[in-house]
């Protein structure tokens, strides 16, 4: 087993990157300093998948990708060049959007609860058949395909046939002469409308084609873990990713199981969102998070917070809400409120109906009204849940704050919220439901939805951030190191995932927005009266957006107005204040982007195209600062694919835009710390950390976190830390002011021996001016030699 000191995410795609390719980046991501190739999901997924979480088979690794062989061929190479492989489990949800491609699912639906794999899924049964939404206007579309049709019967028999989509038909249930409706009827399964919030099995969020797996039942978890564990047993896999566990019936005891075949040793880390204040729960047997949290304060601390005024009054007096702490913390439960009443609506009702059965009252036959409150009190009490999950050590009694501030806000649901509380407390289904719950309206409402509805800074506006802390002062982003380096030194921290709504370098540009708010805010003033936007909400995400990924050297391309449309259609959608996903309003849609392409060709353009001219070396700064502190600092530094050089990308599917290999290994191969220019000067901060990692391990994992502070009237633009005794971490923040002042008599003292600054080859002893250890590069990576 190979001790994991970074790793370097790739997205395995069949048509782009399979296992096989992924052997031609060995010797690149070795040259690079790269302990651990950490790959996105491996098993087979749905045909033609761009992202591999919709898995149709855990118990194979994809053909599409190569193949076992293709994983055991690509470890061997690692193996020998002294790296490894991590892997990403999805163990909450398996892909039914193609029914014949699962062959669990198509058995439950053409067996019913007869089949053995019933149980597998998250099935209500309560009502004899299950829900399935697909069907559109014209549900008569439906057809019987029978074996000796002529037409193609992937299960050797009957199927409903509905456009696209093929459905099993149960033995005995079709015949010559039977029509599609009467055959559908005898089905364990009922195809109803996808706009009719009717759906009978638990899903991943409210993505109807991603099915729940039932891993609390041990005989689900060793047939989803058969494959997984052999490459533990053989020692293929060094650690593992586990995808969103706060989706299971029990987090911990899954974590507990699967720790089992693991081995103690083996690094595993999880998906865990934190809410504002959360702590991990130390009892689970995990190495830490995935690393939203780090990402948080790693750009958090490039954030200047003499901005928060500015953009506050520019947030106001655009929408009418100031978009600060207490705005965030009202609107949030509005969200919650919408994506109870809407999208969650079904897992909402099937939870009503276990609280019922827990405490013992009313059935299923209960009256509409009672039905209502009993809705309402629950929807009240999990919109005031500011958490994924309450049932962590660390998250005991948020549930109970909450039933207590719903009680007070509402006392006419008194008895409702009674049986909630005594439900919960029983431990039983409804515990359980009422957890899932939570972590799923806490993801539509406030990373899908509320985050594209309010624009004050949005590069804060990330999963798992807190966009009402608008900024992090160094004395406390220096606790929050220390605190990682103690109670989780193994933790993952990243700067860029798949799932991030935009990308580390675009986040670093416009944090630089917070240096010059109130320069921002008029030009705001300038585009919206030159080129007055849809809506004032829309404009400020769009022209912060469009700052983040405009062209350093000036016009902007087709590309990027085709990438601006298409971000804009899921920013809206996802605010679901205009538009949405279900109910799509072209119209209002083609305003936005007609405005977008006013914009591109208008005067805001050119004013736009000087004000990056002007902060982009700023953004940059921040950038290749907030790298550094990450791949050098506490926890196991993650770099998402690509991201070793500048680029911009926005969210999914954006962000899993081909790589340029090819270009990187170029200027890898010539990269020299003497004359790395700009464009490789981020490639050369991501080299040396990650060699250094390699070669000095004892300062990082396990080693000691100090800060750096230093003297003089521009301390505050150094943030820094040494790692262990021999590694000193350095870099410039809020250089926009900076820039006017200088750095003056401003000075470090280095610990005794001889420092290396291992990007630029300079040496220094005691102290140190600023000025001349920034004189060449914004960031330093000093070694004792």
């Amino acid at each position: 087993m190979q001790a994991v000191t970074s790793t370097y995410r790739l997205q395995l795609r069949p048509d782009l990157l399979d296992l096989r390719l992924v052997r031609e980046l060995a010797e690149y991501l070795q040259d690079l300093g790269v302990s651990h190739v950490y790959l996105s999901p491996v098993a087979t997924a749905v045909d033609g998948s761009t992202h591999g979480y919709d898995v149709t088979d855990p118990t194979r690794v994809a053909a599409a990708l190569g193949g076992r062989p293709a994983l055991e061929a690509l470890v061997a190479d690692l193996r020998a060049r002294g790296m490894g492989v991590v892997v990403d489990l999805v163990p909450n949800h398996v892909g039914v959007a193609a029914p014949e491609q699962n062959r669990w699912w198509w058995d439950v639906l053409r067996r019913g609860r007869d089949s053995p794999h019933a149980d597998h899924f998250d099935i209500d049964w309560s009502r004899g058949r299950f829900e399935i939404p697909i069907l559109g206007d014209d549900a008569d579309a439906l057809r019987l395909d029978l074996p000796d049709s002529g037409t193609h019967c992937p299960g050797a028999g009957p199927e409903l046939v509905y456009h696209d989509h093929r459905f099993p038909v149960a033995p005995g249930t079709a015949g010559a002469g039977d029509d599609a409706a009467r055959v559908h009827d005898r089905q364990a399964y009922e195809l109803v409308p996808w706009r009719s919030a009717r759906i009978g099995y638990r899903r991943f969020f409210t993505v109807d084609s991603l099915a729940a797996l039932r891993q609390e039942d041990p005989v689900v978890f060793e047939a989803t873990h058969r494959e997984p564990a052999t490459w533990f047993a053989e020692d293929l896999v060094d650690g593992v990713r586990v995808d969103h566990p706060d989706g299971l019936a029990d987090p911990a005891g899954y974590l507990t199981r699967l720790r089992s075949i693991l081995g103690p040793r083996r690094w595993l880390v999880i998906e865990k969102v934190l809410g504002a204040g959360e702590r991990l729960d130390p009892s689970l047997p995990i190495d830490g998070t995935t690393g939203y949290d780090a990402l948080a304060e790693f750009g958090g601390v490039f954030v200047d917070p003499a901005g928060e005024a500015p953009l506050t009054r520019l947030h106001l007096n655009r929408t009418g809400n100031r978009g600060d702490a207490a705005a965030l913390a009202d609107a949030t439960v509005v969200a919650k409120r919408e994506v109870l009443w809407g999208g969650l609506k079904p897992e909402v009702d099937r939870l009503v109906e276990a609280i019922r059965r827990d405490c013992g009252i009313r059935g299923g036959t209960a009256p509409l009204a009672d039905a209502l409150i009993e809705t309402d009190a629950l929807i009240e009490t999990v919109a005031r849940i500011p958490v994924y999950r309450t049932d962590y050590a660390t998250t005991a009694g948020v549930l109970t704050t909450a039933i207590g501030e719903t009680a007070a806000a509402r006392p006419d649901l008194a008895a409702s919220i009674a049986a909630l509380a005594g439900a919960a407390a029983a431990g039983g289904e409804a515990a359980t439901r009422l957890q899932q719950l939570c972590g799923a309206a806490a993801a539509k409402a406030v990373e899908d939805r509320l985050f594209y509805r309010t624009a004050r800074l949005i590069s804060l506006q990330e999963v798992g951030g807190d966009p009402g802390r608008f900024a992090i002062p160094v004395p406390q982003f220096h606790q929050q190191q220390a605190e990682r380096a103690r109670l989780w030194p193994a933790a993952m921290t990243t700067l860029s995932t798949h799932d991030t709504k935009r990308g580390e370098d675009v986040r670093a540009r416009i944090s630089v927005l917070s240096q010059v708010a109130e320069l921002w805010a008029r030009s705001v003033d300038d585009w919206e009266h030159s080129t007055p936007s849809p809506d004032p909400t829309t404009g400020l995400l769009l022209w912060q957006t469009m700052f983040g990924v405009w062209p350093a050297d000036g016009e902007p391309t087709s590309a990027l107005r085709r990438r601006l449309h298409e971000y804009a259609t899921k920013a809206v959608r996802e605010a679901a204040v205009h538009t949405d996903w279900v109910s799509v309003d072209e119209a209002y849609e083609a305003r936005v982007r007609d405005w977008i392409d006013a914009v591109l060709r208008g005067p805001a353009a050119r004013s736009m195209s000087a004000l990056v001219r002007r902060l982009t070396v700023h953004g940059r700064m921040n950038s290749v600062g907030q790298k550094l502190l990450q791949l050098t600092g506490p926890g196991i530094p993650d770099v998402y694919q690509g991201t070793e050089l500048w680029e911009d990308s926005l969210v999914d599917p954006d962000n899993r835009r081909p790589v340029g290999f090819e270009v990187r290994r170029r200027l890898l191969a010539r990269l020299d710390p003497g004359t790395a220019v700009d464009e490789s000067a981020k490639l050369l901060v991501v080299r040396e950390s990650l060699r250094l990692r390699r070669e000095r391990p004892g300062c990082f994992v396990g080693g000691s976190y100090t800060p750096v502070v230093a003297d003089g009237p521009s301390a505050r633009h150094l943030v820094g830390f040494r790692r262990g005794e021999e590694v000193i971490a350095l870099a410039v923040r809020l250089s926009v002011s900076l820039f006017g002042q200088g750095w003056a008599d401003t000075s470090v003292l280095l610990p005794p021996g001889r420092w290396t600054d291992r990007l630029t080859g300079t040496v220094y002893r005691g102290r140190v001016d600023l000025a001349t250890l920034f004189a060449r590069r914004p960031v330093a990576l000093l070694t004792l030699s």
